[in-house]
């Protein structure tokens, strides 16, 4: 069977030639790695978060290593929806990849504007990053709270035709009912995990290391508990999950594909080897031929427990 075929897919009505996406943040717009990767061959892209105004993002260091990961505090820096839509996207068109477009807002109003905004042609779907505060609401997390994700989803439907994607974040107690709400206000996919808030301190000057204190830990480190996360949450849904966080080799990836993903994004490997979704896709078909498995649907949640 050819490799398109063996690893074709399609999630929430989005055509992927394979399951290996790149996780928001982690791969700019897509076109900054098209020397390194064929960017066809990446099930999608989801570029870096978008909002209606431009911003700056937070002063001060925004990324530091730790062990087995990274922490990162950017602070949602970008170019603005408009500036998007009429500069950046017409850009995107001739390499023939999906784009997803991850977008944030402090309202339930803010997310259906940029919906609204990001209905048209060459925008595959919409990744809603709900690890932002809700003004409204006196600054609680849009993503801790089932109302709150379920306003989001409903604000965004309702603006939209394109296939919807809510991003989880492991921030909370339980995430099996914030995953159920999402669904039940019509949410077409999830994915799992965003970072795990966590910080880091110079002993030397006794001072955080990052300008904004905590930021959003990811890498190697945080791979067991998005698995775990990937695992509950496919066991309570009805819709396709793309399960993130830590995902280094293919060897990874399958793992998440039988914790129950439907498809992978990769994110901080992408610092470390800008080809690595080349070699992670490679991998995953090596791992098919090995195992004759003809389809890699076929091992979407077959953990044996």
């Amino acid at each position: 069977m050819e490799q398109s075929n063996r690893l074709s897919t399609d999630i929430a009505g989005i055509a992927m030639e394979t399951p290996v996406l790149t996780a928001s943040g982690t791969f700019g717009f897509g076109e900054e790695f098209a020397d390194f990767v064929s960017l066809r061959r990446l099930g999608a892209v989801m570029v870096k978060g978008t909002t209606l105004k431009p911003r700056r993002g937070n002063d001060g260091v925004r990324m530091a290593e730790t062990p087995m990961g990274m922490l990162n505090s950017i602070g949602l820096e970008n170019p603005g929806v408009e500036f998007f839509l009429q500069t950046i996207l017409p850009r995107l068109a001739p390499y023939g990849m999906n784009v997803i477009v991850n977008i944030s807002g402090s309202s339930a109003d803010e997310y259906g504007e940029l919906a609204k905004r990001l209905d048209v042609p060459g925008v595959a779907g919409i990744e809603l990053n709900v690890s932002c505060p809700n003004v409204k609401e006196g600054g609680i997390l849009f993503g801790t709270s089932p109302d709150a994700v379920a306003l989001v989803v409903r604000a965004v439907k309702a603006n939209t035709k394109k296939p919807v994607i809510l991003k989880l974040s492991p921030n909370v107690t339980d995430i099996v009912p914030i995953a159920q709400a999402a669904e039940k206000a019509g949410a077409d996919a999830l994915s799992l995990i965003n970072t795990l808030l966590g910080m880091e301190i110079d002993i030397h000057t006794r001072r955080p290391v990052l300008g904004n204190i905590t930021g959003g830990l990811s890498g190697p480190a945080v791979k067991p508990v998005a698995l775990r996360l990937v695992w509950q949450t496919a066991r309570a849904v009805h819709i396709p999950v793309i399960g993130m966080g830590g995902i280094m080799t293919a060897d990874d990836a399958i793992a998440f594909f039988l914790a129950g993903a439907s498809a992978v994004a990769v994110g901080t490997a992408n610092f470390v080897d800008p080809a690595i979704t080349e070699k992670i896709i490679q991998g995953i078909e090596a791992y098919l031929i090995r195992y004759q498995v003809a389809h890699i649907q076929e091992l979407v949640g077959k953990l044996e427990a």
